[in-house]
């Protein structure tokens, strides 16, 4: 006699009869509401205009610090030092100041003051405020674009102060003008006080002292190293400046001034090394606005020393105006070599022939390069290539 089949085995073998969707179980009211909540979210992180943020001044600076000053470590925050410095000495370029000074306090904040003419504090005509706390607060803002203020400049055309000033915890400016001294205090590139008088004065200059924002550099420890190797090098590029630093954490201070200018520079660069010539070969020629000066020194080495500026910055990856040098002096030496009957045939010296041995330092002052890479890893100097060398070096 059959048996009858229970009603949990009749419904196990429907459920295999129908298939896998049959077996899985029906969502729950919880769960179909969860995966709507999904889609909807999925619908809110779609890529359209709501999705397009538009960064401007201060706020772009602290988001994407890197972009301005190369990055947030070591490098980062020296660069700091260096813009407000620059500021200085392109007043310096400009025959205004022959002095400044460098301080870095216990607390790592750094003051940065000079004996130049001070920045401007009368009302700007556009943005109805001191002219001071436009430079200081708006990127893009100075006196280095039309070259009525400045013929040349080093700087970043009205960008690296306000860049610092955005990238510090606080700022504060004193500017000694009009035989009174005014005071503005910034925190986080944003203005904290009024343009106020706070003394009087018979000098004038300006004197900017800030703390970098621990929050964007991984340290603000400052190296007294790196920033005497980088003033003593602005010190030689432009003769007789006087530039102090004074490091109150270490109780050091340094005085670089050099009269002699790159000269003295390729001194100090072959002070450990034996010349072959005691004199270092110099010459300075000016033409269209462009002012270049070379100075090079042959030593009993095998290696290069050659180093190149323009506006006093360092070209680490070089331009037209090192390109042009070393063409000029392969030509020149060519030249003699071929005029003494010193070259056998048909045979050209190269310039990896002259380079060992070559300790040379160029530097060109153009009213208006074109720069290549932020921050200026590399110049193109336009017009400076076929008058490197003076007729007077070559035979």
């Amino acid at each position: 006699m059959e048996k009858k089949k229970s009603k949990a085995g009749t419904e196990e073998e429907k459920k295999k009869e129908l298939g896998p969707q049959a077996q899985a179980p029906l969502p729950l009211p919880a769960e179909v509401k969860a995966q709507g909540q999904k889609d909807k979210e999925a619908k809110s992180k779609a890529y359209d205009a709501t999705t397009i943020q538009v960064l401007e001044g201060i706020e772009a600076v602290r988001r994407r610090p890197a972009m301005y000053i190369g990055d947030t470590y070591t490098r980062g925050l020296h660069h700091l030092v260096y813009e407000v410095v620059d500021n200085s000495v392109d007043e310096a370029l400009g025959g205004h100041c022959d002095k400044i000074d460098v301080i870095v306090h216990h607390d790592n904040s750094v003051s940065v003051s000079d004996n130049g003419r001070g920045i401007p504090v009368d009302i700007h005509k556009t943005e109805k405020k001191p002219a001071v706390e436009v430079v200081l607060t708006t990127l893009h803002a100075g006196g280095k674009f039309d070259h009525a203020a400045y013929k040349v400049s080093g700087g970043l055309h009205g960008v690296g102060v306000s860049v610092v000033n955005a990238l510090s915890e606080w700022l504060e400016v004193e500017v000694k003008r009009e035989e009174k001294i005014f005071h503005q205090r910034y925190e986080r590139g944003i203005t904290a006080s009024k343009l106020t008088v706070i003394g009087k004065t018979k000098s004038t200059g300006t004197k900017v002292t800030f703390k970098a924002d621990k929050t964007i550099f991984q340290s603000i420890d400052y190296s007294y190293d790196i920033l005497s190797q980088r003033l003593r090098e602005l010190a030689f590029l432009n003769k007789g400046l006087e530039i102090g630093l004074k490091d109150e954490r270490q109780d050091k201070q340094s005085v670089f001034k050099f009269s002699g200018g790159i000269v003295s520079f390729v001194e100090y660069l072959n002070k450990n090394k034996n010349p072959l010539h005691n004199k270092v070969i110099y010459f300075e020629k000016e033409k269209e606005g462009i002012v270049l000066e070379a100075a090079l020194q042959y030593n009993d080495g095998y290696s290069e020393n050659l180093f190149s500026f323009a506006n006093n910055i360092n070209t680490v990856e070089g331009g037209t105006h090192l390109s042009g040098f070393k063409s000029a002096l392969t030509r020149a030496i060519n030249q003699y070599a071929k005029g003494k009957n010193l070259l056998k045939d048909d045979t050209n010296i190269t310039g990896d022939d002259f380079g060992k041995a070559l300790t040379a330092v160029v530097a060109v002052k153009i009213p208006t390069p074109n720069l290549k890479g932020r921050p200026r890893p590399s110049w193109v100097i336009l017009k400076s290539k076929g008058w490197l060398l003076p007729r007077s070096l070559t035979p």
